[in-house]
């Protein structure tokens, strides 16, 4: 019963935080459930001590859930283990690309993926991804460098949150793996934070020389997300900008998103600024109505649900700067519809949209300080003060977030408006998106917040 509980409680914790941050985290773990205690073992004692100060409160409300009640939580850290560094394998020659793949994994979170592809690997295919002036080129970059004739190898992504990165990086994994004459194509999907953490435990456990072998010289294929936050990492920056140029002088293919630009970083050596130049720049803008009008219809034909016209014009009139969050509405209004055993229309649409939209959907710069003052219980001087507060922080964080997503000003532009500098600006909306992305309470209380957000 106790193995059942904690296999209870990894299934919830996969389903509610990053996968990376399960993979690298969570995953390694092992629990025993006694009563009301809960006693985790990590691996070693760094492992331990990061559950213990990033992840305990989310485990904990977790374990809350599947159990009926709040238990005492333990961390241990098995002291037979010295690291847990993933096993490397041996470099295998390179062959070109052109057919179909068989591919296995080469420790973790690098996916060598089989045939046919796990979805749990691949979440997403060009075949549905929605095409529109926005998009239009990223989506031509992102297919062109999925086949051997593509002039560049390397290819930058760049938008705000949920318009389409990571839907396109997964794209080109997929397609790559399809299209791949290599009986193991060596195709390492992560984050940039994973990226982080697997060279922290390779130091820790003394395999930075295996985990450089990993990276410069057992793949073919590197698919990196978010590639800001490395902003500030000098150790880190270098070793990824001698993975690149070792991939670089291999002819492997370079895929990098990142919610700005190059030119907005702060805090990354120059020579590393260059090499995400180097390659294809392509920036997705926010989806026009059609492309969005579109979107719904075809997120509605994969659930084989009937949305009426004027649903669909209701929902693409209202969500307007975020792809997933416009999906997440319909997926919402679906399933309410069927729990409640009725057909879909637009009194049930409205009482969705309570939720998630907007009445303006792109409130401007005033208005997001007057929501933030409001919600914060903070004056507009307050905001623009020096003070460290950590409520005051946590609000401007909050404000340059939205006004990244819901105005077309620039990082410096909302910088001069809060009386901070552009990399201030910048470090602050990657802090939030992490937050978010990585679903902790505090990621989960700013998505609530800026959910509110209305004119």
């Amino acid at each position: 019963m106790t193995n059942t509980a904690w296999k209870q409680i990894l299934r919830s914790l996969e389903k509610s935080l990053n996968p990376g941050v399960y993979t690298v985290w969570i995953k390694p773990l092992r629990g025993t459930v006694e009563g009301n205690k809960l006693t985790i073992c990590a691996p070693n004692d760094f492992v331990a001590n990061w559950v213990r100060d990033r992840l305990l409160q989310v485990i904990k409300e977790t374990a809350a859930q599947v159990l009926g009640n709040e238990p005492k939580i333990t961390v241990v850290a098995n002291v037979e283990k010295k690291s847990v560094a993933p096993v490397i394998k041996k470099p295998v020659r390179s062959k070109p690309l052109g057919e179909r793949v068989q591919a296995k994994e080469i420790g973790l979170p690098i996916v060598n993926a089989p045939k046919p592809i796990p979805v749990q690997n691949w979440r997403f295919s060009f075949d549905d991804f929605v095409v529109g002036p926005s998009n239009e080129l990223a989506l031509a970059a992102s297919k062109s460098i999925s086949n051997t004739a593509f002039a560049s190898d390397h290819l930058f992504l760049s938008s705000g949150p949920g318009l389409g990165k990571t839907h396109l990086l997964h794209s080109v994994g997929q397609q790559l793996c399809k299209v791949s004459n290599r009986n193991n194509l060596r195709v390492a999907c992560l984050s940039s934070e994973d990226f982080a953490t697997r060279m922290v435990l390779a130091i820790k456990g003394r395999q930075i020389d295996q985990f450089k072998t990993q990276f410069r010289e057992n793949l073919d294929v590197l698919l990196l997300e978010d590639v800001h936050f490395f902003q500030g990492k000098e150790k880190m920056q270098e070793e990824l900008l001698c993975t690149m140029n070792a991939l670089r002088d291999r002819g492997c293919k370079v895929v990098l998103t990142s919610s700005f630009l190059p030119k907005e970083f702060s805090g990354i050596d120059n020579r590393l600024v260059s090499r995400f130049c180097s390659g294809f720049l392509a920036h997705i803008n926010r989806p026009d109505m059609e492309t969005r009008r579109r979107i719904v219809l075809e997120k509605a034909r994969r659930l084989q649900v009937a949305v009426p016209v004027e649903v669909t014009d209701l929902l693409a009139e209202r969500i307007t700067t975020d792809i997933r969050q416009l999906e997440s509405c319909l997926n919402n209004l679906v399933l309410k519809a069927r729990l409640l055993n009725r057909a879909v229309t637009m009194d049930l649409a409205w009482e969705v949209l309570d939720n998630y939209a907007v009445p303006n959907a792109a409130p401007d710069f005033g208005h997001i300080m007057e929501f933030i003052c409001k919600s914060y219980s903070l004056s507009e001087d307050e905001l623009k003060s020096k003070s460290r507060k950590r409520q005051i922080v946590l609000a401007r964080n909050t404000a340059f977030y939205l006004a990244r997503k819901h105005t077309d000003l620039s990082l410096k532009a909302i910088g001069e408006k809060l009386n901070r500098r552009h990399s201030t600006v910048l470090k602050g909306i990657t802090k939030v998106e992490r937050e978010i992305s990585q679903q902790t309470p505090l990621g989960r209380q700013i998505e609530k917040t800026a959910e509110r957000l209305t004119p």
